[in-house]
C-alpha cells in the first residue's frame, strides 16, 4: 500500500534518521503549551520595544502545514488543535549541524514537530516563536494532498475524515459544536431531573418506530435480532417500572435510504416525563434551545443556505391548519379522502388509493408544507394512522397529542402525550401488522410485552425524541448529514484514489 514513490522517498528518510540514532517516532514530548495558550500570554509582546523577550521559554508541539525554506532560515507553519502558529528556524539559533544535516534533509510538511524558543514579532507584525530547539515527534510517510486549500473532494473528506480534519480546520470547527451540543443536553436533562439510562442495542422485535430494521444473528441464543429503531419501548417500560423522568442519548440504526437529512446510524435523544403532557414538551423544549444558545454562545439569528433561521420565533400550527395556511391546499379537500388523491393526481403526484385519510393528509404536508418551515415551527394534532404510539386527543379522536418541531424544513423532533391505554395499544398494533400483511415494510411489529407491560398501569407521561444530526446541521450550517458525521456510511470504494500529486513540493 507504500507503493507510491514520494512515500517511498518518505520511508527512506525515516530509515535515515534511524540510521543516524534519531527515533523518527518518539514519545517523549515535552510540550508545556498550546498554540492558542501561547498567542493569548504573549500578547503583549507588541509592546515589547525590542518586539520580543528572549527570558520566556515555550515547548510547543503541532503538525507543519507551511513550510519555506530561505537558505540559512526558514519559517513553518504548525498548528495544534487549538490553532496555528507561525515559527522562525535558523541555522545560527540551533545546534551546530543540526539545520543542514538534519532539518533541512529531513523535515516536511505533515510531519509532527515539537520547537522550544522564545516570543517574537515578525517585520510583518506576527506574533511567532524564535526556535532554539526542534524535535521531529512523528515522521509522516504519506505527503499531504494539499498544501493550502484543504480537501476540496467531499467523497475523498467522508472515505478519509482524518485528512479532512487535518486540512479543514473549519471542519474541526463543526465537531466541536456537536460535542457540545451532546454534553450540553445531558447536562439540560440532568438539571432537570431526569436520570440517563442505557436500554439494549439489539431487540427481539423491531419496535419504536416505523422503519425497516437491520437484522443480525446472535448464535449464542440462536436468534435473529435487530439493530435499535429507537429506544422508545423500553424508556416507556421503565415509566412503568417506577422512574418518573428518563432520558437515553443512543445511536439508532434504520436500514432505509441515504441522502441529505438520513444516515442508516443515526444520533438522537429520547426522553420521557411522567404527569406531564406535549404541551409541557413544547415549553421544555424552547427552554433547551434558549439553553444550548446561551452555553454555545452563538447568535438567536443563524444563517442556513439561502436562509436565516430566527430562534426568536417558536410558532405552533396543528397539521391539518397547516395544509391550507402553509402549504396553500385547498381547504375543501383536506377532509376528503377522494379530492386528496385528485388534488395529487392534479399537481402529477403520486395518488395512492391504498392509502388511508391520515395517510394521504400526511403526504400533503410532505409534498406542500414542510418545506416552508424555516423558523422553528411545531406541527401539532397528527392523525391517528400515522401515529401508532401516540395518544389520541380526548376531544378530537382522530387526531393525536402530538407535535413534531421543524426548522429550515427539516424534521427535529418528535414529541406526544404517550399512550397508556393497553387496549388502545393492541388495537394499534393489530392495525400495523394489517399494514404489514399488506407490504408495508415500515410498519410496526407487535410487541406483546410492551402491551404487557401497559396493563400494569403506566402513569400518563410525554416523550420526545431529538434528532441531534440534524440539530448540529441547522446550528452549523451544514447541509448534508455527512458533514456533522465524523464517519458516515458510505458505498464501497471502486477504484483507488490517488491523494499524492506528482508536484509534491517541500
Amino acid at each position: 500500500m507504500f507503493e507510491n514513490r514520494f512515500i517511498q522517498q518518505r520511508i527512506e528518510k525515516a530509515e535515515n534518521l534511524r540510521n543516524l540514532g534519531i527515533n523518527p517516532y518518539p514519545n517523549d514530548s515535552k510540550r508545556d503549551c498550546t498554540i492558542a495558550k501561547y498567542l493569548n500570554v504573549n500578547s503583549d509582546v507588541f509592546k515589547l520595544e525590542s518586539k520580543r523577550d528572549e527570558n520566556r521559554n515555550y515547548t510547543i508541539s503541532g503538525r507543519i502545514k507551511l513550510f519555506r525554506l530561505m537558505g540559512k532560515a526558514s519559517f513553518l507553519k504548525i498548528e495544534d488543535e487549538s490553532g496555528v502558529l507561525q515559527v522562525y528556524v535558523a541555522r545560527d539559533n540551533l545546534e551546530e549541524n543540526f539545520y543542514n544535516d538534519i532539518f533541512k534533509k529531513f523535515v516536511e510538511v505533515g510531519d509532527i514537530v515539537e520547537v522550544s524558543g522564545y516570543p517574537f514579532v515578525t517585520g510583518h507584525g506576527e506574533l511567532s516563536l524564535l526556535v532554539t530547539n526542534l524535535k521531529i515527534l512523528t515522521k509522516a510517510i504519506s505527503p499531504l494532498p494539499e498544501k493550502y486549500h484543504g480537501i476540496q473532494d467531499k467523497e475523498l473528506r467522508y472515505r478519509q475524515r482524518y485528512l479532512d480534519l487535518i486540512m479543514n480546520s473549519e471542519v474541526r470547527k463543526t465537531f466541536h459544536i456537536r460535542s457540545k451540543v451532546i454534553s450540553l443536553t445531558r447536562r439540560f436533562f440532568e438539571a432537570k431531573g431526569f436520570l440517563e439510562v442505557e436500554t439494549p442495542m439489539m431487540h427481539p422485535i423491531a419496535g419504536g418506530a416505523n422503519a425497516k430494521p437491520f437484522v443480525t444473528h446472535h448464535n449464542a441464543l440462536g436468534i435473529d435480532r435487530f439493530l435499535r429503531i429507537a429506544p422508545e419501548l423500553y424508556l416507556k417500560r421503565l415509566i412503568v417500572g417506577g422512574f418518573e423522568a428518563v432520558f437515553e442519548i443512543n445511536r439508532n440504526f434504520r436500514n432505509e435510504g441515504m441522502d441529505a437529512t438520513h444516515n442508516p446510524e443515526f444520533t438522537s435523544i429520547e426522553f420521557y416525563w411522567a404527569y406531564k403532557t406535549y404541551e409541557d414538551l413544547i415549553e421544555l423544549t424552547i427552554e433547551y434551545f434558549e439553553y444550548l444558545f446561551e452555553n454555545l454562545d452563538l447568535p438567536k439569528i443563524l444563517p442556513y443556505g439561502d436562509f436565516k433561521i430566527d430562534f426568536n420565533k417558536f410558532t405552533q400550527i396543528p397539521l391539518i391548519q397547516s395544509l391550507y395556511e402553509i402549504g396553500g391546499v385547498p381547504q375543501d379537500i383536506v377532509e376528503d379522502k377522494e379530492k386528496i388523491l385528485e388534488f395529487l393526481r392534479a399537481n402529477k403526484l403520486e395518488a395512492n388509493s391504498k392509502l388511508n385519510l391520515g395517510q394521504l393528509q400526511g403526504e400533503l404536508f410532505d409534498e406542500f408544507v414542510e418545506a416552508k418551515l424555516i423558523n422553528p415551527t411545531f406541527i401539532t394534532e397528527y392523525p391517528v394512522d400515522i401515529s401508532p404510539l401516540a395518544r389520541r386527543n380526548d376531544v378530537k379522536p382522530h387526531l393525536t397529542e402530538r407535535f413534531e418541531l421543524f426548522i429550515a424544513g427539516k424534521e427535529i423532533a418528535n414529541a406526544f402525550s404517550e399512550l397508556n391505554d393497553p387496549l388502545d395499544q393492541l388495537g394499534r398494533f393489530e392495525a400495523q401488522m394489517a399494514a404489514k400483511d399488506s407490504g408495508d415494510d415500515e410498519a410496526h411489529e407487535m410487541d406483546e410485552d410492551f402491551v404487557n407491560a401497559l396493563s400494569y398501569g403506566m402513569a400518563p407521561t410525554a416523550g420526545q425524541g431529538i434528532g441531534i444530526d440534524r440539530l448540529v446541521m441547522m446550528l452549523t450550517n451544514q447541509h448534508s448529514i455527512r458533514d456533522v458525521l465524523l464517519f458516515p456510511a458510505m458505498k464501497p470504494v471502486k477504484q483507488e484514489i490517488d491523494l499524492h500529486s506528482e508536484d509534491e513540493e517541500k
